[in-house]
């Protein structure tokens, strides 16, 4: 059907409710918008689900969260885990609870049991729920770090990760084969729970997820030492960290943890943040501002979801907090992590550290320093997940840490996504092992720096909406691909990785050979002098994403070099 077809059976089926039809009623004289809404269906790509709120096949709602539902359901029954069960969490945004249910009541009609946990919570616990329960799969309903208006669906797989090759493929195709709404299958909720198909869970969950997240923890007795002292401010952004945060923090004995007030509850419009993303230096004002008024050591935000985290630290010498990117604080968990695991012999056997391919490249540095193996995939934590499973089966290695640079990573095994709740305990225990040694850690991170390199990350992003921008980011990819640049201003291009044809060319040379890792469609260019270059369309956002590294000799040529590689790249661009 064409757009305008697909517009007036929404409008005038009785499959669709009336308040779906009057939002659609208001839309009738916007072409533009009516085309937005229906020229294509809301896309179920390997992350799931992810869109705007609204009316429409190209819009999340509880419509094409039950279609998508349905052709999971469909698939789990395919392989034989129909009498396993699903795990369902959600986040704090708009329809979130209403979405979780449509999930829960579709699966439920299809004989699958949903456990649905009775509020928000965090993903990585549903990560550790889905597993802790031995269920086939898992669902969160969140938007992550998106605007307000946007939510997004989440699919896991039983173990514990993101779905990922090739049954990522697999479920597309069964949720492209539902084509008839009127075949999707729900049921009444009261109906689903009296036939035991639906199951409320809550603080058995909670209780055991803390318990895993304690084991994570090194020196319990340095937390003790400097309880009294250290201070910590936190900001949940309005999501669902608040209350699992607290708690880890509280039992582990640090005293002196203020949360922003203004941030501390749920807001599905996320009312005192443009953009819930710690990645955002603007996000951190409420924050920043607590913290001068109490002096704090650190300043901790988890996005909404609390699979992300955002840092700064104080600066003793200059009195001001310093923003942290998730490569630099990622690093300080690793480094400590693997430092103390060795100095206490807790180090596992074939240690691994797993980091993705536009993560900083001082993780190598350090995992040499200690023996640690470390091992890149493609950008994405499932593939960092993933990983954890191969070493399950294989016995190859043992992981230690994940991490990638969009402020995401994992200590220990409990969850198979990235955990912010666990970074956040592993980055206080990190401080406060500074604090009892005089130092901060800003002071930590440049003797970081010193040990191995100034190493500095940057990302440039273009950012094209709808149909035409769609195209656009194609066109510049073939771009790319077709012409790769011979260098970027003064840096030599070395290699050429094109991830979408598994290859790695030596410019030099003309010598080719695989990547090793799953097709993608991501180029990755490297560069003389320790730099390098990545280009990747968003799965999740209408942006073409450039990723850049440098190494310097100090913070300042650190910055001048990769301020100007990012310049000579939109140069070529």
């Amino acid at each position: 059907m064409s757009y305008k077809e697909e517009f007036e059976f929404w409008l005038n089926d009785s499959y669709f409710d009336e308040d779906t039809k009057k939002e659609l009623l208001a839309i009738k004289n916007d072409e533009k918008e009516m085309e937005d809404r229906f020229y294509k269906e809301l896309e179920f790509g390997t992350g799931g689900l992810r869109g705007v709120i609204g009316a429409g096949t190209n819009r999340m709602n509880i419509y094409t969260v039950r279609k998508a539902t349905q052709g999971l359901a469909n698939y789990i029954i395919e392989q034989g885990g129909k009498e396993k069960g699903v795990a369902i969490a959600y986040d704090s945004r708009r329809k979130s609870p209403e979405f979780a249910d449509e999930a829960a009541l579709c699966l439920a009609a299809n004989g699958i049991k949903a456990y649905v946990f009775e509020n928000l919570r965090p993903t990585p616990e549903l990560s550790f729920a889905l597993r802790k329960l031995g269920c086939i799969s898992g669902i969160v309903i969140t938007a992550s770090h998106n605007p307000p208006e946007y939510n997004g669906y989440k699919a896991y797989w039983e173990d514990g990760a993101q779905v990922t090759s090739p049954k990522d493929e697999e479920i597309i195709t069964e949720v492209k084969n539902v084509t008839n709404y009127h075949e999707v299958k729900t049921m009444d909720k009261q109906e689903a729970i009296a036939s035991g198909l639906y199951q409320v869970i809550g603080k058995e969950i909670d209780d055991a997820y803390m318990e895993e997240l304690k084991k994570q923890i090194i020196h319990p007795e340095i937390i003790e030492e400097v309880s009294d002292d250290i201070k910590i401010v936190y900001s949940p952004f309005h999501g669902t960290g608040n209350i699992p945060v607290r708690r880890i923090l509280s039992e582990l004995g640090f005293k002196h943890v203020y949360v922003v007030p203004e941030q501390e509850l749920p807001d599905p419009d996320f009312t005192t943040l443009e953009y819930p993303n710690p990645e955002d230096p603007k996000a951190f004002a409420l924050a920043l501002k607590l913290a001068k008024e109490k002096n704090a050591d650190i300043v901790l935000a988890t996005d909404p979801d609390a699979d992300r985290l955002g840092i700064y630290a104080l600066d003793t010498k200059s009195g001001e907090y310093i923003p942290f990117t998730g490569n630099m604080s990622g690093m300080l968990i690793a480094e400590y992590i693997l430092r103390e695991r060795r100095a206490t012999n807790t180090m596992p056997e074939n240690p691994a550290l797993v980091t993705t391919i536009v993560t900083t490249n001082m993780a190598k540095a350090i995992s040499d320093d200690y023996k640690v193996k470390c091992i890149e995939v493609l950008t994405g934590f499932k593939y960092i997940g993933e990983q954890i499973k191969w070493f399950e089966e294989s016995g190859s290695n043992n992981y230690v840490f994940g991490l990638e640079e969009s402020y995401g990573c994992l200590a220990g095994t409990h969850a198979r996504d990235k955990d912010a709740v666990v970074a956040v305990m592993c980055l206080c225990e990190m401080a406060a092992w500074c604090k009892k040694h005089g130092k901060t850690v800003w002071d930590q991170m440049l003797d970081m720096y010193e040990k191995y390199g100034y190493f500095k990350e940057s990302q440039y992003a273009i950012t094209l909406k709808g149909i035409e921008g769609s195209k656009q980011i194609a066109q510049i990819m073939d771009k790319l691909r077709s012409n790769p640049p011979k260098n970027f201003g003064d840096l030599k291009v070395v290699e050429v990785r094109d991830y979408a044809s598994s290859t790695i060319v030596n410019m030099e040379t003309g010598e080719e050979k695989g990547t090793g890792l799953p097709e993608s469609n991501v180029l990755y260019f490297d560069l003389t002098c320790d730099s390098w270059c990545c280009a990747r369309p968003s799965g999740t956002e209408p942006k073409l994403k450039f990723y850049m590294g440098v190494k310097g000799t100090s913070l300042e040529d650190a910055q001048a070099k990769v301020e100007k590689l990012t310049e000579d790249l939109k140069a070529f661009i």
